[in-house]
């Protein structure tokens, strides 16, 4: 057998070449990125990552919000390779399973909180949101409610993008692609203080729009309204960080009103927000949440669900064969590689690093950015931030052209070696686990940069 590897660099501009004749790249004007060149990264270690001109950036984003234990960690890769030699595949229908699929879905259990103590996993946080999406409609056709079908999302939000994935999602320039959303999703208001909230209070807009919640379930019929889905910190629609009355009087209705509650823990799940699941941090018990990114930190595809004893109950007992699966659902080798990834972080305690010393050391160090004249807003909890930009702080005005005013700050942190990420005029923030207090450090004062370059070149 020959044991070379498959993949040889034929150089810089060959790859692009080659990734222009054959490579579509997700979300992603392809005439515009052809033109310039994809950039190539080829390795990375710890939080930093280098392309192939040997360029080296500090990735204060995880890849996208993944990477939760840092780069180049052995293990994992030990641990997918001891399982690609025992068994690289087998499936997880017709009555069998895998040690690996088997043994994390007890360990994942085991961090929920005591009522999550299922899981049915899938390859990606858009196939988990699919999954859900069908075991809400199931659950209460199975309990004689077949006319409860209709779900309830918020508008901004982002929920991966199959087609009832970005359905659920809030976002329009998505829903214009593909004739969505599909008939029984319906969306209320975000909880955007700093965008919307006017003259009302933090806490007077968090009830405000919670209550929308209730609202948009009269209006359709409690018996016909199946769940409510909403991330804890919305992700890509910005690090939108709801105030403290938001969540709890969410889970109030949901439970007053009879309709499931999902908590999608694709970004906020393993210790982004210093828990291990962001309805911890805020203190609700969702009844089916989806999860990814974390679980592996990245390094192999894996998703699930996790499922409240309520509703696992019902589906064991009542579904019957429950139509539903994906060919790698618990894939043993992915499931090998998640096991490590949440070793690493039980053993390095990086979960109560996050709550007790970084995440607090990144929230002042983000905070001080609101010091800045181009600087509106700056929030976070754990290790994830959203910085708002603003053409004038006192009245929260913002800037005529938002997506070209992050963008501008995005790219100047991109060239000094920053791996930032622009929502509109919202700056993200989302680095490993693992990061150092020197490497915030770091980003705080090349995104201190970038909003002085802002602030030199937007005159409004």
């Amino acid at each position: 057998m020959n044991d070379k590897p498959a993949i040889s660099n034929p150089g810089i501009s060959n790859l692009q070449a080659i990734d222009a004749a054959h490579h579509i790249h997700p979300f992603s004007d392809m005439k515009e990125l052809n033109a310039k060149g994809t950039r190539i990264i080829e390795r990375a270690e710890g939080v930093h990552i280098y392309d192939s001109t040997g360029k080296k950036y500090l990735d204060a984003f995880a890849g996208l919000w993944c990477v939760n234990v840092g780069y180049g960690r052995k293990s994992i890769a030990e641990a997918a390779f001891r399982q690609m030699q025992e068994l690289p595949y087998y499936n997880t229908f017709f009555g069998t399973t895998t040690p690996p699929a088997t043994l994390l879905a007890q360990k994942i259990a085991s961090k929920t909180g005591g009522r999550m103590n299922h899981v049915f996993f899938t390859n990606s946080g858009s196939e988990a949101t699919d999954t859900w999406f069908r075991i809400a409609r199931v659950y209460w056709k199975a309990l004689g409610k077949p006319e409860k079908t209709q779900v309830i999302a918020r508008k901004n939000a982002y929920h991966g993008s199959t087609v009832a994935g970005a359905s659920l999602g809030g976002m329009k320039h998505m829903h214009e692609q593909g004739n969505l959303p599909i008939e029984g999703v319906h969306h209320i208001g975000q909880p955007y203080w700093y965008a919307e909230g006017g003259d009302l209070t933090p806490a007077e807009f968090g009830l405000k729009m919670a209550r929308e919640l209730e609202t948009k379930i009269d209006e359709l019929g409690e018996d016909r309204v199946a769940a409510f889905v909403a991330e804890p910190i919305q992700g890509a629609g910005g690090v939108i960080i709801p105030p403290d009355t938001y969540w709890p009087e969410i889970a109030r209705i949901c439970k007053a009103r009879n309709i499931l509650l999902i908590s999608d823990e694709v970004i906020c799940g393993f210790g982004r927000l210093g828990s291990w699941f962001g309805y911890q941090h805020f203190g609700v018990e969702p009844d089916l949440a989806p999860i990814a990114k974390g679980l592996s930190s990245g390094y192999l595809p894996i998703g699930g669900v996790l499922v409240s004893d309520r509703v696992a109950q019902v589906m064991i007992s009542e579904f019957g064969d429950f139509a539903h699966g994906y060919t790698y659902s618990g894939h043993p080798v992915a499931a090998a590689a998640a096991l490590e990834n949440l070793r690493i972080i039980e053993e390095e305690g990086l979960v109560e690093r996050v709550r007790d010393d970084i995440g607090p050391y990144f929230a002042s160090a983000w905070k001080s950015l609101e010091d800045h004249q181009v600087v509106g807003q700056a929030e976070s909890v754990g290790l994830i931030g959203g910085l708002q930009l603003a053409a004038d702080k006192s009245t929260r005005r913002r800037y005529a052209k938002p997506d070209d005013t992050g963008s501008l700050v995005r790219n100047h942190c991109v060239e000094n070696g920053l791996i930032m990420r622009a929502t509109g005029d919202r700056m993200l923030a989302s680095p490993a686990l693992t990061i150092t207090r020197s490497e915030i450090d770091e980003v705080i004062e090349k995104l201190g940069q970038a909003l002085e370059h802002l602030r030199d070149t937007v005159k409004e």
